[in-house]
């Protein structure tokens, strides 16, 4: 295993089987067992390369529905991929979604042993590391608060703050960054600028076009779990807005088309579209 980098993902595949969901009734399941019919399979991921060096900031974007989350969770060892392979050199520490890895009925202090215990991190380093866990995240008097007490914010700000303490090699973020008041925000900003200074790796789901332009090193576009682009951030944010303005401008057409309101389209507030009139 090499040392010139973090990760290192090579044609990496997740299939899933669609054997229930909301198109397909037990009835239909069972009778495709019977008959030995193959399972409708879906890729959220497919042919993913790429590699990340210590000391890279790395941007995934994409719309929606995209992989990106997916990715994530492989690079964490929470899922396995179905085909090709990933390498991840060092200790991988990352806030993937609100409240994972937490109890919604401890209190905060509670939840950062928890956190740590969750990420690997033996309880004696995580009781040395909660004062300034507890300081980061400047809760307050909530420390001591339930955690289902909290603002979706103040779980980010918890979570951020256990994610990097711990002092990772690499950090895994899933739009963590646009959670949470400003000032906290901001401080998230240092806070990763500063482990990508210190040499580690850092892999950030966003859709936070300027914090990719101004502070990430290399971006990739997935799109239906596939790289579309992959390099300078600039050029892959301006693929990503493009290719996002076309398919809003081909929904928009679509709609015209069949006589629906594209604006209540949009906007979710139409089931099934709107008349124009």
């Amino acid at each position: 295993m090499s040392g010139t980098y973090a990760i290192k993902a090579v044609e990496l595949g997740v299939r899933y089987d669609l054997r229930f969901n909301r198109k397909v009734t037990v009835r239909t399941s069972v009778a495709n067992f019977v008959l030995r019919r193959p399972p409708e399979r879906f890729w959220a991921l497919r042919n993913v390369s790429f590699e990340l060096s210590h000391g890279e900031s790395l941007a995934v974007i994409g719309p929606n529905g995209a992989g990106k989350s997916t990715l994530l969770q492989v690079l964490a060892g929470i899922m396995r991929p179905s085909e090709g392979t990933v390498e991840v050199v060092g200790h991988v520490s990352g806030l993937l979604g609100l409240g994972v890895g937490f109890d919604m009925d401890l209190s905060g202090a509670e939840n950062i042993l928890l956190g740590g215990a969750f990420l690997g991190i033996d309880d004696a380093r995580v009781k040395e590391l909660a004062p300034s866990i507890v300081e980061f995240a400047d809760l307050g008097q909530f420390i001591d608060a339930p955690l289902k007490t909290y603002s979706t914010g103040m779980q980010a700000r918890l979570g951020f703050s256990i994610a990097t303490a711990v002092d990772p090699d690499i950090l895994l973020l899933d739009e963590v960054l646009a959670t949470g008041d400003a000032n906290f925000r901001e401080k998230s900003k240092a806070r990763v600028i500063e482990l990508v200074r210190s040499a580690k790796g850092v892999v950030l789901v966003t859709h936070d076009m300027n914090w990719v332009r101004e502070y990430c090193n290399r971006a990739i576009l997935l799109e239906k779990g596939r790289v579309v682009l992959e390099g300078d951030p600039e050029e892959v944010v301006q693929l990503h807005l493009e290719r996002t303005a076309a398919a809003a401008a081909a929904r928009q057409a679509e709609a015209l088309a069949k006589g629906l309101d594209p604006a209540a389209l949009a906007g979710g507030l139409a089931r099934g579209g709107r008349r124009r009139r």
